[in-house]
């Protein structure tokens, strides 16, 4: 490979590189040890550590500011023993991607759903980003005389690293020895369908380097401003920064375009003294200069207050700078800034480049190609902390935090992951699985046609295809979910007077060891059922709540103690047990419940006669009036908080969906009853989901808060 003899060299360690003759001479680094560690040339050791995104861009203004002063922290931890280099990388994913089609495949009724599911799920996927797989390493280094007293004092500083990310929230992993050359192999391949296969077994086997594993077929830097690796074109640049002031969100928008390429940022901390004395000094000479200049003035016979403009400019700058390093907690750094494209075509490249010095001149800043140095911009964005690019910008703490590495974090989980669609600001799939969460509870908001029951069916459909052990109850009271239930081979429930359907809300089951008893906890359920009925400003009086309650023991006492056929009881036994009684609240209760036994709303008083073991059930309340929803509504809570104990009994998980539950929470009673399953179901291995359009229900009502 050729190489300008006017190239400029990085200082001491880079200037004793020899022209390279092979590919492998061109990767700078000298040994890659199993555990991570790189040693480079000059006797410097480095470590590198990948880390997340956290939520900024879209937090709050003191969230940002919070974020900024961390991160302006973070800087500051670094010495001048202590150089390090922020790397971030956008490469196409080609060969692996972190998001997967994880639906098992089976041969059942439902395999043209399960490929249409499976296809639009790849279609996302292959969508995300422009299959723009984005990620972010921070490398440090320090010089050492071996390995043996690198290794500890690499240590210590990844720990210190890794903890002070944790503080900003930010997820972090130390890379190990594999995964550096796996990462090397990326940044040297780009296009390449092959995986990276690598052992440290291999290597006395084979007798060949790490280099060997690495390497591309070919570097041609032989042009000034370009360079090829592979068959893929390249240029480097650096950041040309003269803004006055910078923004937070100039690295924010190069990462965010639709290209391959490499920020780099090469920071070597300057020692406090040496730059309050440099800057001292500066300023000695700008009062030398004003000295100059009024005496000029004298001379010339005018106001020797006036100076030119530029120097007073230069004054101001320095003070402020001198004061900001003396008592505002700012560092000296000297930031090299080098941007790196990778094109598979030249036309494809300029117009990368193009677009980022557009970025660039937006905020006052100019892209500058390294001419006749492509070379050593290539290999200083490699990231392994080496830098051969000598041009350096001085920059303070806050100047420097500026450029703030996060965006939106991502929101990518590992297992049985359900999709949940497209993150809007870095446009990668959402995959989350609820069930790891601290709360699986969930709530669908949204306006009219906004898309809530369509995101609900596409989140059901997905627990229905990815995870086959799992249940799903659907409180339908719009009947929108029944086609697709019924597609999927589940059972429909629709509760309306004349609907051969029936649940018994007597049903009980007494085998279901729990931490309190089946026949209480039914108990309460009637107990709350009758007030609903009795209705009235005040409810169900004492006297009313202990003869409901003599009468529920009396009609399960043949059941639980295993006498006569098991059955359960109906409510007309609960209404006749009312009868016997010689109280004569007893007789007000039964004639409210008279119209739900023997009248003409008696839907409920009858045996159950449809399927609950069907793995998809839904329960429709469309054919409902005023006076049975409350009521169904009630009794269809009492029905999925015991289809959910029954599914936690035999260790199976329940996705509960009800959707415009602020009917449910019209009620005082209904509400209280539903906040009190809404809480229990977590615990119970469910993940219930609420619907709902009408988000300021009762806001002032403490139940609807609770929810």
């Amino acid at each position: 490979m050729q190489k300008a003899k006017n190239q400029k060299r990085g200082p001491g360690k880079a200037a004793d590189r020899k022209a390279a003759l092979s590919a492998q001479q061109t990767i700078p680094y000298l040994v890659m040890h199993p555990d991570g560690v790189c040693q480079l040339p000059g006797g410097l050791y480095t470590k590198t550590v990948e880390y997340e995104d956290i939520n900024y861009s879209v937090a709050s203004t003191e969230d940002q500011t919070a974020i900024f002063g961390g991160w302006s922290s973070f800087l500051n931890y670094f010495d001048t023993s202590l150089p390090f280099q922020l790397s971030f990388i956008n490469r196409r994913s080609r060969s692996r991607s972190k998001y997967r089609v994880n639906i098992p495949q089976a041969e059942d009724s439902f395999n043209s759903i399960r490929a249409e599911f499976t296809g639009m799920l790849k279609n996302q996927i292959a969508r995300s980003n422009n299959g723009i797989e984005r990620s972010k390493y921070i490398t440090f280094g320090l010089p050492a005389d071996g390995i043996g007293e690198a290794r500890p004092r690499l240590e210590r500083v990844e720990a210190d690293v890794t903890g002070n990310l944790k503080r900003l929230g930010v997820p972090s992993e130390p890379l190990d020895g594999r995964s550096r050359l796996a990462l090397l192999h990326s940044q040297m391949h780009p296009g390449s369908r092959e995986p990276f296969r690598f052992s440290w077994q291999d290597i006395p086997k084979t007798g060949l380097g790490t280099k060997d594993y690495i390497a591309p077929d070919s570097f041609d830097f032989r042009q000034s401003r370009l360079f090829r690796v592979g068959q893929y074109w390249g240029a480097a640049s650096y950041l040309q920064i003269m803004a006055s002031e910078l923004s937070d969100k100039l690295l924010a928008e190069i990462l965010e375009l639709d290209a391959e390429l490499t920020v780099t940022m090469h920071i070597q901390t300057v020692d406090q003294l040496k730059a309050i004395k440099t800057v001292k000094g500066k300023l000695s000479d700008i009062g030398k200069m004003k000295v100059e200049e009024q005496r000029k003035a004298v001379r010339a016979g005018y106001d020797p207050d006036i100076l030119p403009p530029d120097l007073i400019t230069f004054s101001k700058d320095a003070a402020e700078l001198l004061a900001d390093l003396q008592s505002r907690n700012e560092r000296m750094f000297l930031l090299t800034f080098t941007v790196v494209n990778i094109a598979p075509t030249r036309q494809r490249l300029e117009n990368d480049i193009f677009t980022v010095g557009g970025i660039a001149q937006k905020y006052n800043c100019a892209l500058k190609r390294l001419d006749w140095q492509q070379e050593q911009g290539f290999v200083s964005s490699l990231a392994l902390g080496y830098n051969e690019v000598e041009v350096q910008r001085g920059m303070t703490t806050s100047s420097t935090a500026i450029f703030i590495p996060f965006m939106t974090r991502e929101l990518r989980m590992a297992g049985p992951s359900l999709y949940y669609g497209m993150n809007a600001l870095s446009h990668n799939v959402i995959m989350a699985d609820r069930k790891k969460l601290k709360s699986a509870n969930g709530l669908y908001l949204g306006s009219t046609g906004s898309g809530k029951s369509f995101a609900a069916k596409r989140e059901l459909l997905n627990v229905f295809l990815t995870i086959p052990q799992d249940r799903i109850l659907i409180v339908d009271p719009m009947g929108e979910y029944a086609p697709l239930v019924r597609r999927l081979g589940g059972q429909v429930i629709e509760i309306a007077p004349g609907s051969p359907s029936h649940i018994n809300p007597m049903d009980i089951r007494l085998d279901i060891d729990e931490d309190e008893s089946p026949l209480s906890m039914k108990a309460d359920f009637l107990l709350s059922l009758c007030e609903l009925v009795v209705g009235g400003k005040d409810g169900l009086q004492p006297i009313e709540k202990t003869v409901i309650d003599r009468c529920v023991r009396l009609i399960y006492r043949d059941m639980a103690l295993g006498i006569g056929a098991g059955k359960p009881p109906l409510l007309q036994d609960l209404y006749e047990e009312l009868l016997k009684q010689p109280e004569p609240e007893a007789r007000r209760v039964a004639t409210a419940l008279e119209l739900y036994c023997t009248g003409s709303l008696n839907l409920f008083n009858h045996p159950t006669n449809v399927d609950l073991t069907a793995r998809v059930v839904c329960i429709v309340l469309k054919g409902l009036g005023e006076n049975l929803r409350k009521i169904a509504m009630h009794i269809t809570n009492d029905f999925v908080t015991s289809a959910v104990n029954v599914n936690f009994h035999n260790g199976i998980s329940t996705w509960c969906y009800f959707d415009e539950f602020h009917i449910l929470l019209r009620d005082a009673l209904t509400a209280s009853y539903f906040v009190a399953v809404w809480k229990m179901l977590r615990k119970k291995g469910c993940v219930p989901s609420a619907l709902t359009q009408n988000v300021k229900v009762r806001p002032d009502r403490a139940l609807c808060k609770a929810v």
